[in-house]
């Protein structure tokens, strides 16, 4: 992360998704990931996207969680699981890597499972559910550091996300300065 960028997530870090939402209305932008929710309430997560996607799987296959090692601290791993609410490709042992990485937060565009690790560990996380049934020989690891659409809004690496108890928002790292400045006079 650039200084520049590390100003601009700190900026963000002082502002509530309502307020960057009503921004990004204002310069009709789309960022509001309709559907997705915190599982932990009382956390926020705001970061530079470090973006993961997974596709269906039929055969037998590895791990869901061997791209961890390469999300760079304070980053939101952000994860196109294509709306997928039949399986996981999170739980509480991705969750304690993840916190002790210094990782600000996860984003899925599915669901997750073992809640109550997730809310003793008191890590953000933001999808749009919980089941238990694992990702692991349903899903697969496709892609890193590509775009991704999280309920229909796209996400490139390094935009900046930002998630609290009202829902999650994508400020498109082109547009940030213009939307924190936005969202600054709204708040």
């Amino acid at each position: 992360m650039t200084e520049s960028e590390r100003e601009l997530v700190a900026v963000f870090k002082e502002l509530d998704t309502t307020c960057v939402s009503d921004a990004l209305d204002r310069l009709g932008i789309k960022g509001a990931c309709h559907g997705i929710k915190p599982v932990v309430a009382g956390v926020k997560a705001v970061g530079p996207a470090f973006t993961v996607r997974y596709r269906a799987r039929s055969a037998v296959c590895g791990s869901v969680g061997d791209f961890i090692d390469a999300v760079e601290p304070g980053h939101v791993i952000v994860i196109e699981n294509g709306g997928r609410t039949y399986c996981t490709v999170w739980g509480d042992l991705m969750t304690l890597v993840a916190g002790r990485r210094g990782i600000a937060g996860t984003v899925i565009d599915g669901v997750c499972r073992d809640v109550p690790g997730i809310l003793r560990a008191q890590y953000p996380i933001y999808a749009r559910g919980c089941y238990m049934a694992t990702g692991k020989d349903r899903v697969e690891f496709e892609a890193a550091n590509v775009q991704v659409s999280i309920s229909d809004v796209g996400v490139k690496p390094g935009d900046i996300m930002v998630c609290d108890d009202s829902g999650v928002v994508v400020v498109s790292l082109e547009k940030a300065e213009e939307v924190a400045a936005a969202a600054a006079e709204i708040d």
